[in-house]
C-alpha cells in the first residue's frame, strides 16, 4: 500500500473507533485489509459491558482472523488500528501471522492522554519491540495521522 492508502484506511479505523465509543466502549478500533485493498475484517474496543480487559479491538480482530483467513491471506495482510497495538495485541497480531501493521496514535502518547486511568492502565511498550523479538518480519508503519488518533480521546479519560 502507498502513504495515501495507508492515510484512507487509517481513518476508516479511526470511524470504527468513534463506532465503539458511540455504543459505549473505549475509542479504539481496527480493520484488517487484504493485499487487494478490501476490507476483511472490522473491529471495535469490547471493554463493556463485561469490562474484558482483553477484549481490545485488535486482539479481537487477531482471532477473527485467524478463525476466517488463510494464511497467505494474513501474511500479505495490514491491519490498519486506531491505536498503536500494545504487547498483548502484538502478540495476538505475531501469532496470527499478520505481515503488517500501521497505527495513529503511539502508546506512548496514549499513556499521557489517560493517565494513570484505572480502565486503561497504558504499557509504554512499543509494538516494533514485540515484533522484533519474533522470529517472522512484521513491517509496522505509524505512528501516522496522530494527532487526528488523539482526538478520539478528547475528554474520554478524565475522571
Amino acid at each position: 500500500m502507498d502513504g495515501l492508502s495507508d492515510q484512507y484506511f487509517l481513518r476508516l479505523s479511526f470511524a470504527v473507533a468513534r463506532r465503539s465509543f458511540t455504543h459505549g466502549n473505549h475509542p479504539f478500533g481496527c480493520i484488517v485489509v487484504d493485499a487487494d485493498g478490501k476490507v476483511l475484517i472490522e473491529a471495535e474496543n469490547g471493554y463493556m459491558p463485561a469490562h474484558d480487559g482483553t477484549a481490545h479491538a485488535e486482539r479481537l480482530a487477531a482471532t477473527q482472523a485467524c478463525r476466517t483467513l488463510s494464511r497467505e491471506v494474513l501474511a500479505k495482510a495490514t491491519l490498519y488500528s486506531s491505536a498503536e497495538p500494545c504487547a498483548m495485541c502484538s502478540g495476538a497480531i505475531y501469532w496470527a501471522g499478520i505481515g503488517r501493521v500501521v497505527y495513529g496514535l503511539s502508546e506512548h502518547r496514549l499513556r499521557g492522554i489517560t493517565g494513570n486511568h484505572p480502565e486503561n492502565p497504558t504499557l509504554d511498550l512499543p509494538c516494533r519491540d514485540v515484533f522484533a523479538s519474533g522470529q517472522r518480519p512484521t513491517e509496522v508503519v505509524g505512528p501516522l495521522l496522530e494527532d487526528e488518533a488523539a482526538a478520539l480521546h478528547d475528554g474520554v479519560w478524565a475522571k
